[in-house]
Order: C-alpha cells, then sequence, then structure tokens
C-alpha cells in the first residue's frame, strides 16, 4: 500500500521526541561526563574494551583532533549527543585496532587480489540505495550489510559465536534510532541486514564524507576538502580484502554519494572500477536531503539550526555536482553509464539488465527472479512520504535552481 498524505516536520528546530524515548536518552545525558569527546580517553576505551593496543599507522590521528575540535564547536550539543559521538568513535577505534590484529595474524589477506568493483555514484534520493539494493538482490554481488558496516572485524572473544553479536546490537541500535526518528525510514530506511554504503568503512581512516553528514562542522569539511583522499580509498580497499577473507564474496558492488567528487581517486585505486552514476532533477534532491539532515540532527544537538545547515549542504552539493562535471569522462564510457532517475522507474528491470551487460555480468534467471522478488516487496513509496519545500529551509526555490543549471545542463537536458 502507497500513503499518499505527506508528513509534515514541524519539529525541525526545536525537536520533539517521543515520551517512550525520554528515559533512555535522560540515562544517555547521565553518562556524558563518564564519555568525553577527548582523544586520550577514547583511545584508552578502546585499547581496554579490545584488549589490544595497535591502531595501525598513526597518521589518523591528526584527522581525529580535527574532527573532535570541530564537534566542541557545536553550540548546542546536548549530553545525549555528546555520548552518541563518544560510542561512534570509540566503535572507529575499535575497528582499526580490530584490523591490525587481523591483518598481523592473517598477512596473506594483503595479497588477495580484488575485482573491479562496481560503484553507483550518486545523490540521496536519485535512486541509489533503490538500485543498489536491486543490484544486490540476486548471488552476483558481495554488499556490506548495515551490521557489517558498523563493526566489520569481530572481536576475537565474539568470532565464530552465533547469532553474531554484532547483528545483536546492530537490532538494539536500530530499534532505538526509529523510536527517536519514527519520520526517518520515510526517507531512508534503516534494518540490520539491509545493504549499506562503505562509507561507514571510510570513516575507520577518519577520512569520509560521512562526518559531514553527522554534524554541522565546517571545520571538518574544509579539511576534509583540502586533502587528497587517495591514501583513504586505498584502506578502504585492505578493509574490502579482510571483509572478502571473513565471509567470502567474488566482486564487490558499492555505494556512496561521497565518490561523486573522487572518481580520479576511485579510477586509480581500483583499476578496472565500473561506475554507474545516478541522476534527477537536483532541486527536489537537495530539499528531501536536507529535510534528512535536518530532521537527524536531533540526535545530537538542539536547537537544530536548520537554515544555517541548508545553506552550507547547497554551497557543499554545488561544489560535488561540479566535480563530477569536471571529472565525469575520467572513466571511461565502456566501465560506466548515466542512470536517469525516471527512465530507472520506468524500467526497472531493463536498467538491471543493462548494468549487468556493462559489468560483463550474466543476467541469468536466478538474477532476473531475484530482482523481482525485491521489487514486489520494495514499492516506491510504501512506507509514505515527507514533504518538503524550500521555503521550510530558508531557501528562494529559483535561487536554488540556478545554482545547479551546470549540472542539469550536462546530465539532464531536455
Amino acid at each position: 500500500m502507497t500513503h499518499t498524505t505527506p508528513v509534515v516536520l514541524d519539529d525541525l528546530a526545536e525537536p520533539r521526541f517521543p515520551a517512550e524515548v525520554e528515559p533512555i536518552r535522560a540515562m544517555m545525558a547521565a553518562l556524558a561526563p563518564e564519555c568525553p569527546l577527548d582523544a586520550d580517553v577514547l583511545h584508552n576505551k578502546a585499547a581496554a574494551e579490545t584488549g589490544l593496543d595497535d591502531f595501525g599507522d598513526d597518521d589518523y590521528r591528526e584527522r581525529l583532533d580535527v574532527y573532535l575540535a570541530a564537534l566542541h564547536e557545536i553550540p548546542t550539543m546536548h549530553a545525549a549527543g555528546v555520548v552518541n559521538f563518544h560510542a561512534q568513535i570509540l566503535q572507529w577505534l575499535k575497528n582499526r585496532l580490530l584490523l591490525t590484529d587481523l591483518l598481523e595474524r592473517n598477512p596473506q589477506i594483503h595479497d588477495i587480489e580484488l575485482a573491479p568493483p562496481v560503484v553507483i555514484a550518486g545523490l540521496p534520493r536519485t535512486g541509489t540505495t533503490h538500485l543498489h539494493n536491486l543490484l544486490a538482490a540476486g548471488p552476483t554481488f558481495r554488499t556490506i550489510p548495515y551490521w557489517e558496516s558498523n563493526e566489520p572485524f569481530p572481536l576475537p572473544s565474539e568470532a565464530g559465536i552465533e547469532p553474531d553479536p554484532r547483528r545483536t546490537r546492530m537490532d538494539a541500535a536500530v530499534e532505538f534510532m526509529n523510536a527517536q526518528m519514527p519520520h526517518f525510514a520515510l526517507m531512508h530506511e534503516m534494518t540490520t541486514d539491509h545493504v549499506h554504503e562503505e562509507i561507514q568503512l571510510l570513516a575507520n581512516d577518519f577520512s569520509s564524507m560521512l562526518f559531514e553528514t553527522l554534524a554541522h562542522v565546517p571545520r571538518w569539511r574544509d579539511y576534509y576538502l583540502a586533502h587528497d583522499q587517495t591514501a583513504h580509498y586505498r584502506h578502504l580497499a585492505t578493509q574490502l580484502r579482510a571483509l572478502q577473507f571473513l565471509r567470502g564474496g567474488r566482486r564487490w558492488l558499492l555505494k556512496s554519494p561521497q565518490h561523486l567528487e573522487q572518481l580520479p581517486v576511485l579510477n586509480a585505486v581500483f583499476p578496472g572500477v565500473v561506475v554507474i552514476a545516478t541522476h534527477r532533477d537536483p532541486v527536489p534532491v537537495v530539499l528531501s536531503m536536507l529535510a534528512m539532515l535536518t530532521y537527524s540532527a536531533r540526535m545530537h544537538c538542539a536547537p537544530v539550526p536548520v537554515e544555517q545547515i541548508a545553506a552550507c549542504w547547497v554551497d557543499r552539493l554545488e561544489l560535488m555536482l561540479a566535480a563530477l562535471i569536471r571529472d565525469r569522462d575520467v572513466i571511461p564510457a565502456d566501465r560506466s553509464i548515466d542512470v536517469r532517475f525516471d527512465e530507472f522507474m520506468d524500467d526497472e528491470i531493463g536498467t538491471a539488465a543493462a548494468i549487468y551487460d556493462l559489468t560483463g555480468e550474466d543476467f541469468s534467471d536466478e538474477v532476473r527472479d531475484a530482482v523481482g522478488r525485491y521489487l514486489a516487496g520494495h514499492q516506491r513509496g510504501r512506507l509514505g512520504r515527507v514533504a518538503t519545500s524550500a521555503q521550510m529551509f530558508g531557501l528562494e526555490p529559483d535561487a536554488l535552481q540556478a545554482r545547479f543549471e551546470p549540472y542539469i545542463n550536462r546530465f539532464l537536458p531536455d
């Protein structure tokens, strides 16, 4: 069933939380003094919780320090938000420890040859998530479920335990997230096993656009944009090898908006990479993305500076799309395809078949059936939708349209 009446988010600036989560939020707030956003505390906790002490190459420490400083600059960060960020950064540090240990015990991981990955690059709301899940429905590609993206490497004490404790922890995290943000699923459904982005893996090297989406951190954004990302994509490749070693897989299917401005890096780190660029009218796309960003900001701050976040992200997205215009032809036509949202929605099976053909993979009856089953259970709009407008973010529609004319002229001509 498709829901037709859109949900109006009338509490973006002054968030209201469901009554049933308030006791948990209060408990989190009480823990804040024990969970400072302090590098030494975080490193010590990560070592204590894993029993390990080698974080790998220490160049990440400067990036971590910049991010922590940026978080400290958020004027309306609430105590529960401090605990949220403390837990997330702690997990990234634990992931570094666990990867370093895994590589030391299994140096043959470095020798695993990665097949050229298939990478979906597009802004949120351009069909990337739907396409990602659709292509992942069959047995062809290796993908990352949400639980694995958050905890890619098991604790030594939990290796081999079933059910996997990492999945159990993610079940609880997703349940709490959905309770705090009941309308987020209308914009981006999150489940323990849904196919997720590798942007979480990039965060383990503390260089990722993910940081910008989690909080309004101009200091981090400027630092990130000033640095070449090749080394961090190489770290991503090492993690992909480690994940293949642990749980198998033949060829990766990846997806993230971040890749829009990193096509030369992708091409250098993953020889033969196949890129699927998704496109849609950027104005509704931007408004939908702003709704997600400002709605989820309640997880760490209140009040939420809605118009400030919106203005910064319009600038950021314009910069990303300018990079795509500049670098799109770095990936040659025999390894890339541009997918327009309207054409994808008109022929989902045909789009999948064309991508399979581009990648040299067999769109077999088994794959076609798996894709059909996925589509049958994931009709567009089945969860409902959120109402958006330029005015709710302090933006002017005509001015917004003009900002993205170069992108529209290149990829969405009439």
